[in-house]
């Protein structure tokens, strides 16, 4: 009974070590999964940063020729009413006309650097991630995993010995080396 307790201990703590070793192992190959997968979000992440750039100076120049347009027809508008174009009343509306367009094009230029920003911070963050997931990955020995798995296991095996040892359960003497 006791030979078989130990023979079940020692297959049980042959099981923990190999599970160790690839528990150990999927750890790390998920870590280095996932700090390739962050690399890929990470330029992913560039990649839209200069996506809403390119957007934003499309939008800029777009609101640049509608100011333009604008403009145009506010000298004809003014023409037609008989107004000089040197007028101070045509010169106001001129100016103001350039000063919000100018407004316009550097809240559009300021909004796609704000988000293209947010998004090359994003990639920073994931790349980041994955520096910690590599170097975390770096830190796992399965080997490692599995040696101290059989230490302990070996162990209980041992003590378990011990113990059936003194009790006679192996068939030797429990009174070796005692009083006579």
């Amino acid at each position: 009974m006791a030979l078989s307790s130990l023979t079940a201990q020692v297959a049980g703590g042959i099981g923990q070590t190999v599970g160790a070793y690839y528990q150990a192992e999927g750890e790390r190959t998920a870590l280095k999964l996932r700090a390739r997968m962050n690399e890929v979000n990470a330029r992913i992440a560039e990649g839209q940063a200069r996506d809403v750039l390119l957007r934003g100076e499309r939008a800029q120049q777009s609101a640049m020729m509608g100011a333009a347009q604008l403009k145009s027809r506010q000298r004809a508008a003014i023409a037609a009413s008989g107004l000089q174009l040197g007028s101070e009343t045509a010169a106001a509306l001129q100016t103001s006309t350039d000063y919000l367009s100018e407004l316009d094009v550097n809240q559009i230029k300021a909004n796609a650097l704000r988000e293209a920003w947010g998004y090359r911070m994003e990639g920073t963050s994931l790349r980041g991630a994955a520096a910690v997931e590599r170097a975390t990955a770096r830190g796992i020995s399965p080997a490692g995993a599995a040696f101290s798995t059989l230490l302990t296991s070996a162990g209980q095996v041992a003590g378990s010995y011990a113990t059936f040892k003194a009790a006679g359960m192996l068939g030797g003497s429990t009174m070796r080396g005692g009083p006579r």
